[in-house]
């Protein structure tokens, strides 16, 4: 999983893999990210809201907000890459994703909260 939300003055890029959590907020790379293991309780919720995901519609789900049209909010996506194949969704407000995938990128962003 790998979710990204950015503005001119803002950039953070969470990657989960392996239930591990990697956080980044220098879009050029030069920080290296910092790298935390996930709990079991909080890595089974994960993968419960995943699961109830349809990978399919992921690139035709709507944003509700349009906020980060007019800098109100930073443009955000979420990538996934499962059994070798890649889904990603169409820019939305951070902070207000579509309602199909709010409880998974909510989860996402609880973990990056404290880093």
């Amino acid at each position: 999983l790998e979710y990204t939300a950015n503005t001119r003055g803002f950039y953070q890029k969470i990657t989960i893999q392996d239930q591990t959590i990697s956080v980044s907020k220098d879009r050029n790379g030069n920080v290296k990210p910092v790298t935390t293991k996930i709990s079991e309780k909080d890595w089974n919720e994960l993968i419960g809201y995943f699961e109830a995901i349809n990978l399919d519609s992921l690139a035709s789900l709507k944003a509700p907000t349009e906020k980060r049209f007019y800098d109100g909010a930073a443009i955000a996506d979420l990538k996934v890459t499962y059994k070798d194949k890649t889904y990603q969704t169409e820019a939305f407000d951070h902070g207000y994703p579509p309602e199909a995938i709010k409880k998974l990128v909510d989860k996402i962003n609880s973990f990056a909260k404290n880093k």
